[in-house]
């Protein structure tokens, strides 16, 4: 049964959907059947994918509304080697048109349910919001991965987040945890950085992962050639750092296991 991971954060230009993209692509290249779920009205993690988001007839939207299932909208995104649920600007009417439906948060774990079994990982591309979508992917997802710089406004964003998570578990996903927290973009130059990459470490113990994200041109440069940063340039720090999160996850699931 495939690991379902919402890479979240209601604070956005955090490299989130950048993150959703490299895993996806970074646990594909290690032989893991990969789902990645764009959550996002924006559609960048489909454009990301080398998906255009403008000529699609069916998306995720669709899936929610009932009105074509997951098997009929989902794509294979053959130079990431992983398979695509794909959204555009559509999306965003759909938190409107889900207010009457019934079970309108865990519309998206219901549909997941239906290939669950035929992946690895699914991820769960997130919008930058706490609205209904956000809410789907956290009733869908087993645990959260949380993607944040190490700045000062991130931390009180943070706290804001983790008081969501709560509230989700005690009322929707009892089985909602934290998988960990991404530190992104990350300069080591910078004095800030490294005393809130401290803190973090010092609250959140081994919540914190130990692969940091550094800034990278590279990892900026690749959404514009529809591919993962591991197809533009697999020797930059970006792409290096992502393959390292996804052993990282890889590991802790094998340890997870054993216990």
């Amino acid at each position: 049964m495939a690991k379902i991971l919402a890479i979240t954060n209601q604070k956005g230009g955090v490299g989130k959907t950048t993150t959703t993209v490299n895993l996806a692509a970074s646990l594909a290249a290690m032989k893991q059947r990969v789902l990645l779920v764009d959550l996002d009205p924006q559609g960048n993690a489909t454009m990301g994918s080398g998906i255009d988001k403008r000529n699609l007839s069916a998306t995720i939207y669709h899936v929610l509304l009932g009105s074509k299932s997951l098997h009929e909208t989902r794509f294979h995104f053959e130079a990431g080697k992983y398979d695509v649920l794909p959204a555009n600007r559509e999306l965003a009417g759909a938190e409107i048109e889900m207010v009457d439906l019934q079970n309108r948060e865990t519309r998206l774990k219901d549909a997941l349910q239906t290939v669950a079994a035929e992946y690895d990982y699914i991820l769960i591309d997130c919008p930058p919001a706490l609205n209904l979508l956000t809410l789907n992917g956290l009733c869908a997802a087993r645990s959260v991965m949380i993607p944040m710089q190490c700045e000062y406004y991130a931390l009180e964003g943070l706290s804001d987040l983790v008081n969501t998570i709560r509230k989700v578990r005690a009322h929707l996903n009892p089985d909602l945890e934290i998988e960990g927290l991404l530190r992104t973009m990350f300069d080591p130059r910078n004095t800030l950085a490294q005393q809130v990459s401290e803190q973090l470490q010092q609250h959140f113990g081994e919540k914190v992962y130990r692969t940091v994200i550094p800034r990278n041109v590279r990892l900026a440069e690749a959404p514009s050639y529809g591919v993962p940063a591991l197809y533009h340039d697999k020797l930059s720090k970006g792409t290096q750092a992502y393959l390292a999160l996804a052993g990282e996850l890889l590991n802790n699931a094998k340890q997870s296991a054993q216990v």
